[in-house]
């Protein structure tokens, strides 16, 4: 068979399939050209869920006529000379634009700031026609109509309209995030318009514009530096999840990615805070040296690769960890919203108020106070006690139990948490703040009390080992045993202790005592696979902790344990000195926090 050249349409046409998956990557494509231009407002209009028309308008530097002609061409770009390691812009390989002319219907009008009128050229199907003359203000309007229509089968694999209006806005907000001083409006017929107007260099307003108030609400601010590169962005208090990854964003030199890496690091980062399938909220950015990273792993430069991904993993984890401590017992705002949201009127059910017809309660007040028999509350003394009430917590019962009609010592509701007031349904705290109050659920805080405890003294030498009487010997991929020496230090340092056996197996010789007995092959595959995708061993660690997790739901106050004050407020004083307290080992808020003016909502006083 003869070896001959291809045709130019059909090059790019090939090139097209790699770089424009579907109408999001027009748009991606095109407002990173907008960025790189120098805009500071963006417009984009679509129609069709992006097939029928693609619009983007900018007020960037623009082209001349001479720059328009072999910006159709590819690999013809202004953004790199002959350096490849120093990429300093969003595009970098000067196929966008004819991967796009190749298989749509494409006119590019500009106009630089300093000329007399702009330009424009037309593009259909890959065929180029003459620059001439046109009508514009200062900058580029660039009109993708028909997205392949030149390639009918790949039109075919296109979603609805309405699935790929969604992807366009996902990457629209991707953009804005990473831009807060570029003001960017997303509009058409088949969507409502979002009009993100320019925060600035205050990217926590931005983030706040495009994920809404609840995440400022519940956002940490991160900063970070090691070795010359630097982490920022914002993460949000553990209780503060989401069911699926989606509101995980991650930046690398200002470029929207999707690194396994960063995600990896963050999982890492919450490991022992957030439920299982449930996943944080949080906007990172990494800014390195260009040279540090490479983002020409593929067309769509959606994928980097980090010189150093071991000290971009730490950085990351070591930050986020870090400033989980520093909010201490911070917990979500969502859970008082929530609470909140449940007491308006329309929002109760037949059980909770009143739609059913009852007669709503009223005391009855003789001799001046009310029939105890007549209320549907009981004063805390003569509760009864339910749950699972543990006799071997009788120890703890030598104080007198807190009255509902006591007062608080001077000083005490100065407490982040405030002063215990009382114990509901043998299980909830309720306590008095300076401006508010705050309703804790004890098993859940004081076991995640045991559990920071419990992982303290695990961790602070090398978790026990036992000596196994016969080493087990796991058959690998030659590979697999390559990486798994590579963090035999770390493994051993959890009680794993694993050595060279031949090209193509490890021997296990010790195994972390507190796990017991255990299958010992298998997790030396799980961890072999583990570091093959993440470059990390975490797993080993993650089912350490999950021993220690369910040890502490074990050993820790029950529902149902009656407290005294003492105990109560000594619950308080050590959850607002333990970092991560305001969750417990499942995820879940320990605590919830009205504030006065929520209550005073509630009772039309606001």
């Amino acid at each position: 068979m003869t070896v001959r050249p291809l045709p130019e349409t059909l090059i790019n046409q090939i090139a097209a399939g790699e770089v424009i998956e579907r109408p999001a990557s027009v748009v991606k494509e095109l407002v990173e050209n907008a960025i790189d231009a120098g805009a500071s407002r963006i417009e984009v209009a679509t129609a069709g869920g992006g097939k029928a028309l693609v619009r983007v308008t900018d007020n960037g530097r623009g082209m001349t006529p001479d720059d328009l002609a072999l910006a159709v061409k590819r690999h013809c770009t202004s953004k790199i000379t002959e350096d490849l390691s120093d990429i300093a812009t969003l595009g970098f390989r000067g196929e966008a634009l004819p991967s796009i002319g190749s298989v749509s219907k494409l006119r590019i009008v500009s106009r630089t700031r300093d000329a007399d009128s702009a330009c424009e050229v037309r593009v259909s199907g890959g065929a180029v026609e003459a620059v001439r003359p046109a009508a514009a203000n200062a900058g580029t309007i660039v009109e993708v109509r028909d997205i392949f229509y030149a390639t009918p089968a790949r039109l075919k694999f296109l979603k609805s309209d309405r699935a790929e209006s969604g992807a366009i806005t996902e990457v629209f907000k991707r953009i804005a995030i990473a831009f807060p001083h570029v003001r960017m409006t997303l509009s058409g017929t088949d969507r409502s318009t979002l009009d993100y107007p320019s925060a600035g260099e205050d990217a926590l307003a931005r983030v706040g514009q495009v994920l809404g108030q609840e995440f400022t609400d519940n956002a940490i601010a991160l900063e970070a530096v090691r070795e010359d590169v630097r982490l920022a962005g914002f993460t949000c208090v553990p209780t503060y999840n989401r069911a699926n990854s989606l509101q995980q964003y991650a930046f690398v030199n200002g470029r929207p990615v999707q690194d396994k890496l960063i995600f990896s690091a963050l999982r890492g980062a919450y490991a022992d805070t957030m439920p299982r399938g449930r996943y944080p909220v949080a906007v990172l950015s990494l800014t390195l040296d260009p040279r540090l990273v490479d983002v020409n792993v593929h067309p769509a430069k959606a994928d980097v690769r980090f010189r150093d991904p071991g000290l971009v993993r730490g950085l990351i984890v070591g930050a986020i960890r870090e400033a989980l401590a520093r909010q201490g017992d911070r917990a979500s705002s969502v859970g008082a919203r929530d609470m909140v949201s449940a007491f308006r009127p329309e929002n109760r059910t037949a059980n909770q108020g009143f739609s059913n017809g009852a007669a709503p309660y009223r005391p009855d007040f003789r001799d001046g106070g009310y029939d105890p028999a007549a209320s549907p509350f009981r004063p805390l003394a003569d509760a009864a006690v339910t749950g699972f009430a543990e006799s071997g917590q009788s120890v703890l019962n030598t104080v007198s139990e807190p009255s509902a009609r006591s007062e608080p010592q001077a000083g005490d509701v100065d407490h982040p948490l405030g002063a215990a007031r009382a114990q509901l349904h043998a299980n909830y705290i309720v306590a008095q703040t300076g401006d508010g109050l705050v309703i804790v659920d004890q098993h859940a805080a004081h076991e995640r009390l045991v559990y920071e405890n419990l992982k303290k003294s695990l961790y602070q030498g090398n978790v026990a080992s036992q000596v196994l009487l016969i080493p087990e010997i796991v058959d690998l991929a030659e590979e697999d045993c390559d990486r798994l020496v590579v963090h035999a230090a770390e493994l051993a340092g959890l009680g794993l202790v694993i050595e060279r056996f031949g090209p193509g197996a490890v021997a296990v010789r010790e195994t972390p005592a507190i796990l017991g007995e255990m299958d010992a092959a298998g997790l030396i595959r799980q961890l072999a696979d583990e570091i093959a995708e993440w470059d990390d061993a975490g797993g080993l660690k993650a089912r350490i902790d999950y021993v220690a997790a369910t040890m502490a739901c074990h050993g820790s106050v029950r529902s149902g344990r009656r407290l005294s004050a003492e105990e109560m407020n000594g619950l308080l004083r050590q959850m607002e000195a333990t970092p991560g307290s305001g969750q417990c080992n499942h995820g879940r808020p320990t605590y919830i926090e009205l504030k006065l003016s929520d209550i005073e909502r509630l009772f039309g006083r606001r």
